[in-house]
């Protein structure tokens, strides 16, 4: 089935997305001809004389395996007479012995481990091509909403000489989530999304305003008009999957005073449990992470419920993450280098996942 969505892990649309699957079909042919190679050099041949058994032949030939019997019959049975019996004069093949046996699984043991790699053109260049890691996300649907874009970069911050705008970090941040969790067998909707951005491992990130609305849908001008079609869009979606795991994931940056360091925070519906534990689960998760690679920090973000028109009028439960405080210098770290944006996707994608493990006990 192929949809009209933008990402989707097996649910692909044609004009971003290919699957690469010649590799694997390649090496499967490469395995047919070289098992048929290595027969036709392996397999040795006798002709029947008076006397010659089954048995006997195989025997004198060391082929002493209880199974041989059975390949032997199976490799000449157009050439056996009544009760399996030899033919005078007949050519016979051996069956393959233990060590050609076993070069044959190697073989196929190395295709198999041949990963099936689907290239998702969206994530640019050096990230395009995806080989899933695990399973450990199948069947879960996940639509990932990064904030703002289009006509609104949302916050602004300044840092260096440079223009800070959220959309873009935020975006940025996003696709590095979908991306890992498409590693994991989820399937994977990005509602907002940039046609040519990609994932960006430079520090500055130049704004533009040419992000859309799933499916390609141009953003309105009025914040109201864009929010109410995300959610639709979102909402859309989850009627089609009915009955499915799906989690909506909104992620924003925050605009405060330029004195207020501040740490990634969540909030849910106040009318979702669902949503409430998900939340909790994201922010245990970062909780974890900072005690683990920053015991000496600390970690004060929260969990909160907030009217908020996405995650209120979201039927799929969602959590709204605010990253940091675009005007603050310790925070625009968190956004600016490429690889604390990866190591805030790479935690938000474990506490998913954790969340998930949760929900289908």
């Amino acid at each position: 089935m192929i949809e009209k969505s933008f990402l989707m892990h097996k649910i692909l649309k044609p004009a971003y997305i290919n699957t690469l699957k010649i590799q694997k079909i390649t090496a499967s042919v490469i395995l047919i001809f070289l098992c048929f190679q290595l027969s036709a050099q392996k397999y040795e041949t006798f002709k029947a004389k008076k006397g010659d058994g089954i048995y006997s032949v195989l025997k004198q030939n060391g082929y002493l395996a209880p199974d041989h019997f059975k390949q032997f019959i199976d490799l000449n049975k157009s050439k056996l007479g009544k009760d399996n019996t030899l033919i005078i004069g007949k050519i016979y093949r051996f069956p393959l012995k233990a060590d050609t046996i076993t070069e044959v699984q190697k073989i196929q043991a190395k295709i198999d481990a041949i990963p099936e790699k689907t290239v998702y053109e969206i994530f640019g260049n050096n990230y395009r091509e995806i080989t899933v890691k695990s399973k450990e996300l199948a069947g879960a649907i996940y639509y990932l909403e990064s904030g703002h874009g289009g006509p609104d970069p949302g916050a602004i911050g300044n840092l260096n000489g440079h223009i800070l705008c959220e959309d873009e970090y935020a975006y940025d941040v996003t696709l590095r989530l979908a991306r890992s969790l498409i590693e994991r067998a989820a399937t994977v909707y990005m509602i907002i999304r940039d046609p040519n951005d990609g994932i960006r491992d430079v520090p500055y990130l130049a704004p533009d305003k040419d992000e859309v609305c799933y499916p390609d849908s141009e953003m309105p001008l009025s914040q109201l008009a864009r929010l109410k079609q995300s959610t639709a869009a979102v909402n859309n979606l989850h009627a089609l999957n009915k009955k499915k795991f799906q989690r909506l994931v909104v992620i924003h940056v925050d605009s405060r005073s330029e004195k207020q360091n501040i740490d990634v925070f969540f909030y849910h519906d106040k009318g979702s449990n669902t949503g409430k534990r998900l939340a909790n689960t994201l922010k245990q998760t970062f909780e974890k992470k900072y005690a683990m690679h920053q015991p000496n920090r600390g970690y004060s973000g929260s969990v909160s419920d907030r009217n908020l028109y996405v995650i209120k009028n979201s039927v799929a439960p969602a959590v709204f993450i605010e990253l940091g405080n675009i005007n603050h210098t310790r925070d625009q770290q968190r956004f600016i280098n490429p690889d604390n944006r990866q190591a805030v996707a790479n935690w938000l994608r474990d506490g998913l996942i954790a969340d998930f493990k949760k929900s289908i006990k």
